[in-house]
């Protein structure tokens, strides 16, 4: 799974890694994000690729209420195209969600050490999401725009830490990934198993990364 990452390109430097035609949206720095927070992706709109923010955690259009937002931060690529929260994002409603690295906890239940991991080379990098517009009834104009990050089977690169991971998608498939024309479930499917980064690095960090008050550049410093 992926429940914490981190993301802290200002927007010239995401610029120069990712296709992005305009910003609708500041750049956004956190080492230490937290579900229900707004995070930053691309979309295209019109034939553009748009950077905007998103609330992590996916409210499908017809959720009663944004509670249901905790329990849909990931989205399983192996059953994104059949799940009902999920089907109709995964069809049309696709998004790059970008990173420089994620967290995940490794060793025995109380005893767990969060681990950073990211690139060999460090440089950021887009998870596979999908996206939502919910709006309360009643209420059009109570907009909230949602995401969720799509997971995969861990590569041998991390399985020791966890047995799920966040698809990393290469850069050379981001423009079939982002278009919402491509409605070709066997190929978004070909892209989610055969079009990702699986060789990661990581290295401990300090439990101060447990609690999401702390965000900082200590918290990918690694530790002994």
């Amino acid at each position: 799974m992926c429940g914490r990452f981190v993301g802290f390109r200002s927007l010239d430097e995401l610029e120069s890694f990712f296709p992005i035609d305009k910003a609708g949206c500041e750049a956004i720095s956190s080492y230490n994000v937290a579900p229900s927070q707004e995070i930053l992706a691309i979309v295209k709109y019109e034939g553009e690729n748009w950077l905007v923010k998103f609330h992590w955690g996916l409210v499908p259009f017809w959720a009663k209420d944004i509670s249901i937002a905790n329990k849909m931060i990931n989205a399983r690529s192996e059953s994104i195209a059949e799940k009902p929260s999920f089907r109709n994002a995964f069809k049309k409603r696709r998004c790059l969600i970008l990173a420089d690295g994620f967290y995940e906890w490794k060793g025995a239940k109380g005893r767990k050490r969060p681990m950073f991991i990211s690139l060999p080379d460090h440089k950021p990098f887009a998870f596979a999401g999908l996206w939502e517009t919910w709006n309360k009834k009643g209420d059009p104009d109570s907009i909230y725009k949602s995401c969720t990050i799509i997971t995969t089977q861990a590569s041998e690169s991390i399985r020791d830490i966890h047995h799920r991971m966040p698809v990393i998608l290469k850069p050379t498939v981001y423009e079939p990934w982002l278009d919402p024309g491509n409605q070709d479930a066997a190929e978004l499917d070909r892209i989610l198993k055969n079009e990702i980064v699986t060789e990661l690095v990581s290295y401990p960090v300090s439990t101060q990364v447990n609690s999401t008050r702390n965000n900082d550049p200590s918290c990918i410093e690694p530790i002994e």
